[in-house]
């Protein structure tokens, strides 16, 4: 594990992303003050899994108008609650 210090990461933060991205290192220290204050750790990516299209298919029902309410939701903005 390598700690840098904060201005190090800042002038250094490409390097140090290629380096826990390309697993030379596993993870990085930045810190504030000699406090380590973040860690710098790759992110696994995962493939997205099945379908995500149409999820919430026949979960909800819609209103043949989505402005019949209207009037009454304005009121409801304006303290009119009925």
């Amino acid at each position: 594990m390598v700690t840098v210090n904060l201005l190090e990461a800042k002038s250094t933060l490409s390097r140090l992303v290629d380096e826990v991205e390309s697993g030379r290192e596993r993870e990085i220290i930045i810190a504030r003050h000699g406090r380590p204050a973040a860690r710098l750790i790759p992110i696994a990516f995962q493939a997205a899994v099945g379908r995500r299209i149409g999820v919430a298919k026949d979960q909800f029902i819609l209103p043949e108008s989505i402005d019949e309410q209207n009037e009454r939701i304005a009121g409801m903005f304006l303290g009119k609650i009925e």
